[in-house]
């Protein structure tokens, strides 16, 4: 039987990495290797060359950082290590090679850009026979859902696709995404200029209260979208997470998104969106779609039970296709060390 607990106690030890190194919460990197500067010679890159051009760009792009950028590689191979051994166990071998995570997140990066410049078309994404079908028949019924997402591959495919309306669905979809704007500033400053849609429908994590709740409720009985991510700790409330076995050893899980799919009263959706081949130039995307079974018509005390329960089923299918496609996972931090206060806390 495995363990899951939530942590709300304040934990103010010093956090240690596996390496004996106090290890930063995931927040505190704030794009370091990525600062407006290179993202909008990036931008400037973007619109200047054709996208199998950028892509090849990726490469040596991708070595450079993987030669300057010490942590990158550190804890890319610290991933890769846990996810190698879980492979083992099936019979299955994962070369660990820091250099190809590194490509394959550039890719994705660029792949982002051209999903937000509307340059993915709709023909390029193979929606699978999962609870996708589910989740179209809701929003063509005019009907919102809540979708849980991840650092999981192209997580911003969907937002983008629906910003064009290029969903498959017959009417326009508006998404509302919560993100954190103080570590993301930089990334949503070059979206804005590539697209200034993108920004319209933006929540700042920290900033939600009742307030928000009850604005989110009434997007979703309009028939929104509301989209989170569900596998990084808040910055803003470190010490409120769950403890959810992954890869074979505990990890903290936000806690938020999982009460949000308690509180709003719309069904919540486990979203991957993965590149077919991890490392190729040009490559179609598989949509995977799992609603969760979890109920939350119940009382208080339960929720809490059904709170968690969620949680772990997200964490259960974030796992499997982890292991399906291992390059795709974009956490460069130590994602199982137990989150850190800020400094005075």
């Amino acid at each position: 039987m495995v363990g899951i607990q939530k942590n709300d106690a304040g934990n103010r030890r010093g956090v240690q990495d596996s390496g004996g190194n106090t290890a930063s919460h995931w927040s505190e990197y704030r794009e370091e290797s990525a600062g407006y500067g290179l993202l909008k010679l990036t931008l400037l890159m973007f619109r200047a060359l054709p996208a199998p051009i950028l892509k090849l760009c990726a490469f040596p792009v991708s070595l450079c950082y993987y030669i300057f950028s010490k942590r990158a590689r550190d804890e890319s191979r610290r991933y890769l290590k846990k996810a190698a051994a879980k492979l083992r166990t099936e019979g299955r071998i994962l070369a660990i090679n820091p250099l190809a995570h590194i490509l394959a997140f550039s890719l994705t990066v660029i792949e982002k850009m051209e999903a937000w410049g509307g340059k993915i078309a709709l023909k390029n994404i193979c929606f699978q026979e999962d609870d996708c079908g589910d989740l179209m028949e809701r929003l063509e019924n005019g009907e919102g859902a809540l979708l849980l997402c991840s650092h999981l591959g192209n997580a911003e495919l969907l937002r983008a696709l629906a910003g064009f309306n290029r969903t498959g669905v017959s009417r326009n979809i508006p998404v509302t995404s919560i993100v954190d704007f103080s570590v993301t500033g930089s990334f949503n400053r070059m979206l804005r200029e590539l697209n200034p849609e993108s920004m319209v429908r933006l929540i700042g994590a920290g900033g939600i209260g009742p307030e928000t709740v009850i604005v989110l409720e009434e997007r979703l009985e309009a028939g929104e979208l509301v989209v989170i991510a569900g596998d990084r700790t808040s910055a803003h409330t470190r010490n409120k997470y769950l403890s959810i076995p992954f890869l074979d050893e505990n990890a903290p899980f936000a806690y938020g998104p999982f009460l949000l799919a308690g509180l709003l009263g719309v069904p919540a959706y486990f979203v991957f969106a993965l590149r077919r081949k991890d490392l190729s130039l040009s490559s179609l995307y598989d949509l995977h779609v799992h609603k969760s079974p979890v109920n939350f018509a119940c009382g208080r005390k339960e929720r809490e039970d059904r709170i968690v329960e969620t949680a772990r089923l997200f964490v259960e299918k974030l796992e499997y296709y982890c292991k399906q496609h291992p390059l795709q996972w974009y956490n460069f931090y130590d994602f199982w060390a137990e989150p850190k206060l800020p400094k005075g806390k």
